[in-house]
């Protein structure tokens, strides 16, 4: 179901996060909240671990050198106390997504014109002009208060969600324009209990490689409250695809993030071992899991507390093949949290325990991978939300081996209690917000500048020969040469900050380079060519009978099916070409190949003659 909306029409509203200690910030919101929302669940906020650091405690300790090389930046400070309808508190998981004009977008829990506790959809100029997008509000079963920031889909809009509001008051999935006309795609609670469906959801949907966008939710509404991962269509066509146990799994707060095979790979703060106090308030320590498209979940890792436990952040893939991530609790003996490394296939291994101190604390936030301008992983740089020398968080870096850097200290006039992951934009810059401190209290935005190098990024990081591939970047007006791994590519420039290039035929996967008037840029992430299967011939046949199919990017094909079953005997002839015997016990069914970069299935059916 689509709902229209313009945050014109909207007025007056309430708070949906009733569990969230910052409302005392808001004054009575709280009040308000606990008037209007459904009491068959209630929202949980990220954990606090243990405290926060006490604000204005100097630690007296021996600290490592803090690197000076960097420039940190408040490029705004949000003042709702200052300024009516102010943004206020971004907090986690408020992914911020680079837009298509190269500006900065995200959403705040509370602030708003219309609603002061609602929420809003933000722009931020790299320079710090901020725009209010949207202006979230409660009546009429309108989405609000989004916790989650947002992810920038092919189609050009924006994708996120709210943990309140909506028909059922159980939060939304939404899409949003970067003028700001917002549409609301699905009501959690739509589907009725015993029916399996998640609840309040924290995080943004990714959007996988058949267009739909995947995503997360903590809560559910079939009575266990452990959890689930869902589909939804740019359209609005929902479905969950797993629910979690609790056991193995539960309570899935952080984005997915789409790995180079296809797959999707997440966290669970709950489920997995069973420890006394693993966490605060949690007995079981968490997981990460891989889940396909399809709903099938792989537990890779189940933390241990001493290698971690209550993974709240999204992970993050380097040019390593490799997942990286962070943890906000165990590691030390004060669970303060660690760093940390996972194959594809689950192999863990702890990069660095945070020592709670000097290093910073219990971070809910992610990595931000940082490439040479080459493609290549040099360094992870991320928050911790408390500790540091000044007791309000930290900004740190850390290399793939785990070489540790503390970068910067909060000190609440720039800023306290950072929680979201860095975005990293085309120009080198990083880019984040912390939820508190800043001139008015209410946090800020900021920058921080470490003479990085530029790059390009990929909108979409996979596709089929003959795909056109949205690209951001800078400086594109006069590019003169677009190319996948080196394979020259047609392309059209549609602004300085965004163009679209066609996947050519005969590219491999690799990097995209694009090639302006001033330099050569280089995507930060490896563009994956997936076969395709455009026609077979013939269309039936006995077994035994040969079956040229045609397509593209069939070489290094492992495996192809008639009906599901595997071909014995089969020939790549090129890589538009593989001929298959139909094998024995084949069944009429569609035809798959399946290569390194992925598996092509084709439109039409095989029929299998007796």
């Amino acid at each position: 179901m689509k709902t229209q909306m313009n945050s014109k029409s909207l007025r007056s509203g309430k708070c949906g996060t009733t569990q969230n200690p910052r409302c005392a910030r808001i004054g009575n919101i709280m009040n308000r909240a606990n008037a209007l929302l459904l009491t068959v669940l209630q929202p949980t906020q990220p954990l606090r671990m243990m405290s926060l650091a006490i604000a204005g405690l100097v630690l007296a300790l021996t600290a490592m050198p803090i690197a000076h090389a960097q420039t940190y930046t408040v490029l705004y400070n949000y003042s709702p106390g200052t300024k009516a309808g102010d943004p206020s508190s971004p907090q986690y998981t408020g992914i911020i997504a680079q837009g298509q004009d190269g500006n900065l977008y995200s959403t705040t829990p509370v602030g708003g014109t219309l609603c002061s506790f609602c929420g809003v959809l933000i722009k931020m100029t790299p320079s710090g002009t901020l725009t209010h997008v949207f202006d979230f509000n409660y009546p009429n079963g309108a989405p609000y208060t989004p916790f989650s920031g947002l992810t920038l889909g092919k189609d050009g809009n924006f994708y996120g969600t709210t943990e309140a509001g909506g028909n059922f008051n159980l939060g939304t999935v939404f899409k949003s324009s970067a003028s700001g006309n917002l549409t609301k795609l699905y009501d959690f609670g739509t589907c009725k209990y015993p029916c399996k469906e998640g609840a309040f959801p924290k995080a943004p949907p990714v959007q996988g490689r058949d267009g739909n966008f995947y995503g997360t939710t903590p809560h559910s509404t079939d009575g266990t409250d452990n959890g689930d991962v869902y589909r939804v269509s740019p359209a609005g066509k929902f479905k969950t695809i797993y629910a979690f146990d609790g056991v193995s799994g539960g309570n899935p707060n952080a984005p997915l993030v789409l790995g180079t095979d296809g797959n999707f790979y997440g966290t669970t703060a709950k489920g997995g071992k069973s420890i006394q106090n693993c966490a605060p308030n949690n007995g079981t320590c968490g997981t990460v899991f891989k889940i396909t498209p399809a709903g099938r979940v792989t537990f890779l890792y189940k933390f241990d507390q001493t290698h971690g436990a209550a993974p709240w952040a999204p992970l993050v893939q380097a040019s390593d093949g490799n997942f990286y991530g962070t943890t906000s609790a165990g590691g030390d003996s004060n669970g303060d949290g660690v760093i940390f490394k996972i194959t594809p296939q689950g192999k863990f291994t702890l990069l660095y325990a945070l020592n709670g101190s000097v290093d910073g604390k219990q971070p809910s936030a992610g990595l931000a991978q940082v490439t040479d301008g080459k493609g290549n992983t040099i360094a992870l740089y991320g928050a911790t939300q408390a500790g540091g020398s000044k007791g309000y968080g930290t900004l740190f870096k850390v290399s793939l081996s785990g070489g540790f850097t503390r970068l910067y200290d909060f000190d609440d006039t720039t800023g306290r209690t950072p929680e979201i992951t860095l975005l990293q934009d085309t120009t080198g810059t990083l880019y984040g917000e912390t939820f508190g401190g800043g001139s008015d209290g209410a946090g800020v935005f900021y920058s921080l500048a470490d003479a990085l190098p530029a790059f390009v990024s990929l909108v979409s990081i996979s596709g089929k020969v003959g795909d056109s591939v949205p690209i951001l970047g800078q400086g594109f007006n006069g590019t003169t040469a677009v190319s996948f791994n080196g394979k020259a590519a047609k392309f059209n420039v549609v602004s300085g900050t965004y163009l679209t290039a066609t996947v050519p035929s005969g590219a491999s996967s690799g990097s995209v380079t694009v090639k302006t008037p001033s330099s050569t840029l280089t995507s930060n992430h490896v563009f994956v060519v997936t076969p395709f299967i455009k026609s077979f011939n013939p269309t039936s046949g006995k077994v035994g009978t040969p079956v040229v199919i045609t397509g593209t990017t069939f070489t290094g094909t492992t495996k192809v099916t008639f009906g599901g079953v595997p071909a014995t005997t089969f020939k790549v002839d090129s890589d538009t070409q593989v001929t298959a015997d139909v094998p024995t016990g084949a069944v009429t069914g569609k035809i798959t190949i399946t290569t390194p970069q992925g598996t092509a299935t084709s439109s039409g059916i095989f029929t299998v003659q007796p």
